[in-house]
């Protein structure tokens, strides 16, 4: 009976299962991620990544499919959920790594565990491409995001996501200039704990407006991250934390 071996790690309560698959011999569809991801009848994830090695200069190549087993671009708690396990099971060294996505290569530093199974990761998360928009403000993190203000919390979360199928949205309160609040409804996923590109993206429109720095912390309902910018790129840094070995009966 074959067995898929897995990993379970969180960025703030965004969760991710993990396959290491340094060949590429173990491709995952979109029916085995849905499984997987079924909260009640598998493991339950906010998504599955796939970490290949390589292709030069690539140590690494992501790959993920939200729970609804849709392709999803780019993930910042996910990239550090897979770093996580590539360099606990020694895959890759760190801690220094580059990641190749399908939005271009990253570049991620790892540090050492400061508890057992916990690290901190900062990834370079490319360019925010903002554009203003009637819905909102939308920004392109590789994936798509439309981040909308919302400072006394009044906004239906659940609604706009429904409204917004293809993007994901970001309903943010400023709390000062380096200090951000942020509720997500992720696509592919529902309302999820963090958000990394969410982060991300959040501080590019709230720097669109003229309301924060360059330097913020971006509270998640799952804990904080720091998103830093030096021009258009943005950089996250955030914890992950390993929870678990699966091992799923196919």
């Amino acid at each position: 009976m074959p067995v898929l071996k897995l990993t379970k790690h969180h960025g703030l309560g965004n969760d991710f299962l993990v396959l290491l698959d340094p060949d590429g011999s173990t491709p995952v569809s979109a029916d085995l991620a849905r499984a997987v991801c079924d909260r009640h009848l598998g493991v339950g994830a906010d998504g599955l990544i796939r970490a290949r090695v390589g292709p030069a200069p690539a140590d690494l190549t992501f790959e993920l499919r939200n729970a609804d087993g849709g392709e999803a671009e780019m993930s910042g708690n996910g990239m550090r959920c897979m770093v996580q396990a590539a360099v606990d099971a020694g895959l890759v060294a760190g801690p220094r790594l580059t990641v190749a996505t399908v939005t271009g290569l990253r570049a991620v530093s790892v540090e050492p565990e400061s508890r057992p199974g916990l690290r901190q990761v900062k990834v370079d998360m490319g360019p925010a491409k903002v554009e203003d928009h009637p819905s909102g403000t939308l920004v392109d993190m590789g994936n798509p995001h439309v981040v909308i203000l919302d400072q006394d919390c009044s906004c239906d979360l659940e609604a706009l996501g429904r409204e917004h199928p293809d993007l994901n949205v970001e309903l943010i309160s400023v709390r000062g200039v380096d200090r951000i609040d942020l509720r997500v409804w992720e696509r592919g996923v529902g309302a999820t704990l963090a958000c990394g590109t969410g982060s991300c993206a959040a501080v590019a429109a709230a720097q669109r407006w003229g309301m924060v720095g360059p330097r913020v912390t971006v509270h998640n309902p799952g804990g904080d991250v720091v998103v830093e910018s030096e021009g258009e790129t943005m950089f996250l840094t955030g914890p992950t934390q390993f929870v678990a070995r699966v091992e799923v009966v196919l």
